[in-house]
């Protein structure tokens, strides 16, 4: 058993199950507030998705979930903790985004609205108009986007937002853009949902990443992912908390002396923690709460960098492989119909190109994944390399080891990624804002003190932190204000 703190253990008055960024989080606004917290974690590391490992080869550090962190630069939360005097130094790219085509070009994001427009030529009006004003509006927009369903603190910038957003992301590529460069490009944006594009509120996906890259760029945590749950876990005892790690929690019975308990888990293991402690008609909601697709998620150690075709492709941290909208579409329909694609919808990262303490002198790292049926063991490994190889032939002769996660090996290593899901569910129109049940207070549930925090909340999956903060906040309102 380890203690952050390096003292016995006792029963704390607030236990958090779970260490990922939104069990920190909400361990973070309590303690903040003078409470004595205690986050108990079952694996023998804490962060959840924001763990890093030697996956590959010695000397290799791979970001075993989260890479890139436009929601976790920018989150209102995570903004403001002053983090960097815990050890965080977010590294900026040169380019953030880089899309390649078959045709040996590639769209590109950069920080610059103006730029990026730019490079989509007969579109560049467009994308200014669609993308310009909500990231004008990001500061005020972001606090109302991340957060549950309630009266807005910024009526007009959400409404104009929301205008956009509650459309389906090809409907609003093809009302918005005249080429298939731009289209793509948003395309590959919204793909992150991992929802056909069909949906209504895919687009408002493909916006708020749009909006967040512009804002607060795609960063990297130097050295890791790992290095954010480090400075949270630091800042947690800063303020008098602590975290355990290989302490499993089994059963709320467990933590009958807590004055309340934070779970940072997905209704499934909820249901686990409660049994009979949950009341029947609450457990029955849960026991209908949806799961998305899964991911097959691939790192490799690499002998230099990936020789892609399109040269923006070499300086950009993040890459989306798919080619145009139609491709993507199709990639995203068939995973979410229970079929493995073809030629998957693939999100590249290339955390080395920015960040040299990822890999030993001279050589580097890649990491990507693509979306699968739930529940899904099947090997993508080679449907995902004919992929990088379409854009960047020669890549597999550049390969020094490589690492694969089946969706079924990701709940296996993080039991929150039920079949896969990264998400924690569904993020559709439906079970966006009324996840993991439809109530006023959705973190609340029936049993006094008990209170859930995870990415199964709103806003949602993310690297934000933002479902444990309004977690802890709808608690210290409730009950635990001092």
């Amino acid at each position: 058993m380890t203690d952050l703190d390096g003292v016995g253990v006792s029963v704390p008055e607030v236990a958090v199950i779970g260490s990922g960024p939104n069990g920190l989080a909400a361990a973070l606004v309590l303690a903040g507030e003078g409470l004595p917290v205690r986050v108990y974690e079952g694996a023998d590391q804490y962060g959840g998705g924001l763990r890093t490992a030697e996956l590959t080869l010695p000397g290799f550090r791979h970001d075993v979930c989260a890479a890139v962190h436009a929601l976790g630069s920018g989150s209102p939360l995570f903004s403001v903790l002053g983090l960097d005097q815990f050890g965080l130094e977010w590294v900026h790219p040169e380019l953030l985004l880089a899309h390649p085509f078959d045709d040996g070009t590639a769209a590109i994001m950069t920080r610059s609205v103006d730029e990026t427009a730019a490079d989509l030529g007969p579109d560049a009006g467009a994308y200014r108009r669609l993308v310009g004003p909500l990231v004008r509006d990001w500061p005020r927009l972001s606090v109302d986007i991340l957060a549950p369903l309630q009266v807005p603190r910024h009526p007009i910038a959400l409404g104009l937002f929301g205008m956009k957003a509650l459309w389906p992301a090809r409907t609003l590529a093809n009302l918005t853009f005249s080429t298939p460069r731009a289209k793509a490009l948003f395309a590959g944006l919204a793909a992150h949902s991992m929802i056909p594009l069909r949906r209504p509120a895919t687009a408002a996906f493909g916006l708020v990443l749009a909006a967040g890259a512009h804002a607060a760029g795609f960063p990297v945590a130097r050295g890791g992912s790992q290095a954010l749950a480090d400075a949270l876990a630091a800042k947690l005892r800063n303020l008098g908390g602590a975290v355990e790690t290989s302490h499993p929690i089994a059963s709320l019975a467990e933590l009958d002396g807590a004055a309340a308990v934070f779970a940072d888990v997905t209704p499934r293991q909820l249901l686990s923690l409660g049994g009979a402690t949950l009341p029947l008609g609450y457990r029955r909601s849960l026991e209908s709460y949806r799961y998305g697709p899964g991911v097959f998620k691939l790192d490799w150690a690499l002998s230099e960098p990936v020789p892609w075709t399109a040269e923006a492709c070499r300086r950009a941290v993040a890459v989306h492989l798919g080619g145009g909208m139609d491709e993507i579409a199709l990639s995203e329909e068939e995973s979410n119909q229970g079929r493995h694609p073809e030629r998957p919808y693939v999100i590249v990262c290339q955390q080395s190109l920015c960040d040299a303490t990822r890999a030993p002198e001279g050589k580097h790292t890649l990491w990507a994944y693509c979306h699968v049926p739930n529940g899904s063991e099947e090997d993508m490994t080679e449907r995902i390399e004919d992929q990088i190889e379409r854009f960047a032939p020669g890549f597999r002769d550049c390969v020094l080891a490589r690492h694969g996660f089946s969706a079924m090996a990701m709940e296996r290593h993080n039991p929150n990624y039920v079949g896969g899901d990264i998400n924690g569910g569904v993020q559709d129109l439906r079970q966006l804002y009324f996840r993991p049940v439809m109530a006023a207070v959705p973190y609340a549930t029936p049993v006094p003190g008990l209170y859930l925090c995870s990415s199964s909340t709103p806003p949602g999956g993310g690297v934000h932190g933002m479902c444990g903060y309004h977690a802890a906040r709808a608690a210290l309102r409730r009950e635990l204000r001092r």
